[in-house]
This record gives C-alpha cells, sequence and structure tokens, in this order.
C-alpha cells in the first residue's frame, strides 16, 4: 500500500483563549498587591501607558515650583507667556554643562556641597532603628562560637544546627548525619551532647519525650532542696519510663509507679511536666506579621449598606498624549508607527480589562452583602449557607468567574475583615426545613466545649445528641470532623482530674 500526501480543507469549531482573554482572567483572579505590582510593570514595558495624577496635585505641584523661594507664583507665568520659547539648538548651546554640574563634581577642597559629602542631616537615634532579633540559627551559633571546640567537632555541631526545625527539634538521624559530614559516629555523638548542652534546654531532641527529659535533666542540675528534688525525680521517671500512662492520662497505673498513695499526689508532678516548653525554638521565633488591606469595604450608612473598592495606591491609567499626537502624524516611522498601534491596542485592552474587573468584584461583594445581611447585623449565628453557584445565578455569571473573584481578595466589615472565601460554606440540614451553615455548626461546638464541665468533657456522640435536640441533624463523625478543623482536642485528652 502506497502513501500519498494530500491536502483536505476542514471546517471546525474550537474555543481558543486568546492572549487578551487570558491576561483579563489572569488580572480578574489578582490580589490587589499583585494587580499593583502588575500595573506598575505594564507602565515601564509600554510606552503608551501614563500614571494619570490628579489635576488638583499636578496643579499645586506646578504653584511650588512656580513660587520658587519668594513666594511670586503669580508673577512667573505672566513673565514665561512673554518670552518667546527658545529653540531645541539654542537651548543645548546655552547650557553651561561646568556650571551645571559643579555642586555635584567639585572635589574635596571646593566650598560648595557635592556628592561625596551630602549636607544632610541623619537621625541616629536608637528608638529610630528598627532591627529584627537573632533566630534560633543564630542564637545556637553564637554560643557555639564561644565554646572551645576543635574545628572537626564544629562542624559537624553547625551541620546539626543546620538541620533543626523551627521549633527546635532535629529533622536528620544520627545516620544522616554521619553521611552528611563524613564523621565517625563517635564523633558526631560529642557533637550532638555539645548541641544539646546549649540553651535553650531541650534543644535539638529527636522527640518531644526526650526533648522534655532533657528539661527536666536540665532542672535537675540547678541543685533544688529536697521538696523540689523528690518532685523532679519523679517528672523525670514518669517522662522517662512511663511516658504511654502520662500521655494517655492513665493517672491510677501512674501513681502505683511512682510510688504515690493516692492520686491527688500527682499534681506537683503534673505541675512540672506543664510547665515544661514543649517547642524549645518557640520563644526565638520571628513574628513577620502579615498586613492586610482590603480589596473591598462594606458600611452601614443610614440603614443601608454601602459598598466601595479600594482603590488607594492603585495607578490611574491613561493614554499618552504625547505618542498619541506621533501616530496622528504622517513623518512617523512605518516600523515605529505599527509598535506604537500595538502597544496602544494592548493598552487599551488592559484599560478595559482592568475596568471589567473592578466591576465583576463590586458585582460579587453586592451579591455576597444581600445573601448574608443577616449576619452583618446579627453575627455568626445568622451566617447563611451559600456557594458559589447562588452568586453565580443571582449577577449572570460562570461559577469559575465568581471562583476567581473571591481568590485572594478579602472583605472589610462591621463584623471585621473576612476573606470573601469566607462566605461560601455548605449546608447542614435542620429540622426547620432550612439549611444551616457549617460555620455555625462549629461555633456552636465550640460553645460546648467551653462550657463542659473538665472532669466529665462531652463526647463527640454526646455532643451530637445535643445537636439533634437543637434541630441540627449530624452523624457523629461529622461531629468529630468538625472539631479537628477547630484544633479541639478529644474528650479523653481535655479530661482533667484534678
Amino acid at each position: 500500500m502506497a502513501l500519498e500526501q494530500k491536502l483536505r480543507l476542514k471546517l471546525a469549531q474550537r474555543l481558543v483563549m486568546t492572549p487578551s482573554l487570558q491576561q483579563a482572567i489572569k488580572l480578574l483572579q489578582l490580589s490587589r498587591l499583585e494587580l499593583e505590582e502588575t500595573l506598575a510593570q505594564e507602565i515601564l514595558e509600554n510606552p503608551m501607558l501614563e500614571d494619570d495624577e490628579p489635576a488638583e496635585e499636578t496643579a499645586d505641584a506646578e504653584r511650588e515650583r512656580l513660587a520658587g523661594d519668594d513666594g511670586r507664583a503669580e508673577e512667573a507665568p505672566a513673565a514665561a507667556a512673554d518670552d518667546p520659547l527658545p529653540s531645541e539648538a539654542e537651548t543645548y548651546a546655552d547650557i553651561d554643562v561646568e556650571a551645571f554640574f559643579a555642586d555635584y563634581l567639585g572635589d574635596a577642597r571646593s566650598e560648595g556641597p557635592s556628592m561625596s559629602a551630602p549636607a544632610i542631616e541623619q537621625d541616629n537615634r536608637l528608638e529610630n532603628i528598627v532591627s529584627a532579633g537573632a533566630g534560633l540559627y543564630d542564637h545556637l551559633l553564637w554560643q557555639l562560637h564561644l565554646l572551645d571546640c576543635g574545628p572537626d567537632i564544629l562542624e559537624v555541631c553547625e551541620f546539626i544546627i543546620g538541620n533543626l526545625d523551627e521549633d527546635g527539634f532535629l529533622r536528620a538521624t544520627e545516620e544522616e548525619i554521619v553521611e552528611g559530614t563524613g564523621c565517625e559516629a563517635s564523633c558526631v555523638a560529642r557533637a550532638l551532647a555539645v548541641v544539646r548542652s546549649l540553651d535553650p534546654p531541650g534543644i535539638a531532641a529527636a522527640d518531644l519525650q526526650s526533648c522534655l527529659a532533657a528539661q527536666v535533666e536540665h532542672l535537675l542540675s540547678v541543685n533544688p532542696g529536697p521538696p523540689e528534688s523528690e518532685i523532679l525525680d519523679r517528672a523525670r521517671l514518669a517522662i522517662s519510663e512511663h511516658w504511654d500512662q502520662l500521655l494517655h492520662q492513665r493517672w491510677e497505673p501512674l501513681a502505683a509507679a511512682l510510688g504515690c498513695a493516692e492520686v491527688s499526689e500527682l499534681r506537683p508532678v503534673l505541675d512540672v511536666v506543664q510547665s515544661l516548653e514543649t517547642k524549645p525554638g518557640r520563644a526565638f521565633m520571628r513574628d513577620d506579621n502579615q498586613y492586610i488591606e482590603p480589596d473591598v469595604y462594606v458600611r452601614k450608612v443610614d440603614g443601608e449598606y454601602v459598598i466601595t473598592l479600594n482603590d488607594d495606591g492603585l495607578p490611574r491609567l491613561r493614554l499618552s498624549s504625547r505618542y498619541q499626537d506621533l501616530l496622528r502624524g504622517r513623518a512617523l516611522d512605518p516600523k515605529a508607527s505599527e509598535f506604537l498601534r500595538d502597544k496602544m491596542r494592548a493598552a487599551m485592552w488592559l484599560m478595559k480589562s482592568i475596568d471589567q474587573r473592578q466591576r465583576t468584584i463590586f458585582k460579587v461583594a453586592h451579591s455576597i452583602v444581600s445573601f448574608q445581611s443577616e449576619f452583618l447585623d446579627h453575627g455568626i449565628e445568622h451566617l447563611r449557607p451559600m456557594v458559589l453557584r447562588q452568586v453565580a445565578e443571582d449577577i449572570g455569571m460562570h461559577e469559575s468567574t465568581i471562583s476567581r473573584v473571591v481568590s485572594n481578595k478579602y472583605m472589610y466589615t462591621p463584623r471585621g475583615m473576612f476573606p470573601m472565601k469566607y462566605f461560601f460554606h455548605s449546608g447542614v440540614d435542620s429540622a426547620r426545613g432550612e439549611n444551616v451553615s457549617s460555620m455555625v455548626v462549629k461555633e456552636r461546638i465550640r460553645k460546648l466545649v467551653e462550657a463542659e464541665d473538665p472532669e466529665h468533657p462531652l463526647s463527640d456522640s454526646k455532643i451530637m445528641r445535643m445537636l439533634q435536640k437543637e434541630g441540627i441533624r449530624l452523624a457523629r463523625r461529622t461531629v468529630a470532623k468538625y472539631r479537628e478543623e477547630m484544633l479541639i482536642a478529644s474528650s479523653d485528652k481535655r479530661r482533667r482530674v484534678f
């Protein structure tokens, strides 16, 4: 069978996303900070785009420039209007370059100011100096370099410190340290002992048990008196030899193992254990606060909620009038003209996409406020279950568009700052015939746990029955799921005997 080449025409329809449409979708899901950075980059790359400054600020700046030092702002425009403007050749020919740069190019012997010695007053007060505190890694290295260690031990210690997580636990085994440093196991053991002797106590432990045991050993090394030393000995014994009973709160077997006549005698031992630090590196964690600026403001004015978009800091784009005049002229090179026309089309599409983005965000915010008005008035107990489909049907858009709009955006309301995704939750069946938001159910579970008896905490089954009496139909596994999402421990771990 012979192969042959043929040309065939085929008519078909395909859904293709043009680069302009891709740009519009990308702008829609950007956060406010990302949009600001994107627009600033577009202004740099596209000569047709300019940042339109407010007219009042431009006029004020022009008046200040014309006023000068003597404050005569009205005489300068009149004088300038009488004098004819010099030509470009005359302007550059009349400039005395050496005199113009004399203040900046003068040497150290000149009397005027120079760039090497600017006359700027600097405020070096300590309260005006902001510095970040030392982290755990720097704190440990500072102590390590104060010790008298050999070069081989020092290198292994630095390797160990580099493998600590932010909580201060060692995330590498001894075999991995031997393989990573190329040292012998005995050298690694000595280096581990050096690092674990540093401050804070319990650092470089492999697990929580060894971390707490190291802290108790440190307390015993201070040589406390007889009552304290006996309590610390019992705490060390409970952690090192009876860890499973202590972890699962089996108080009767633990009291018998520690030689206590009654369970109540465990109270001082448990106080010591509870006072230990479960994360030795916690004190050296750097709190890098991330400030959030809302994309939408919701305020109540005269009984009605008013929605305002936050445009503060965003550049106000406009087309460059200078390049538009060049395009209107006929003396422009064809290649340059085509380049400017492409840039103008890109600029106009960008401005249109930004305007459409703002309109879409406003529509979605207005729909959310209309659905969740009772929450804004009365609190979380009145939060309604809502899905993307409801908002999409309300404003006549696709669910994927709503998902992009609410992504990485925040709304400031009289109830506080919330991500726009916060208002979208599934519903739970209730006896009243309408669904209840899962956030309302979680809040109810949290209040039930807070009000429980510490000696007899509520189990998931008990919480399920209490919610069913209130008309909320919920399974026990769903209660456990919501409890775990709120980081609430189980009933046996919440029990307090003493």
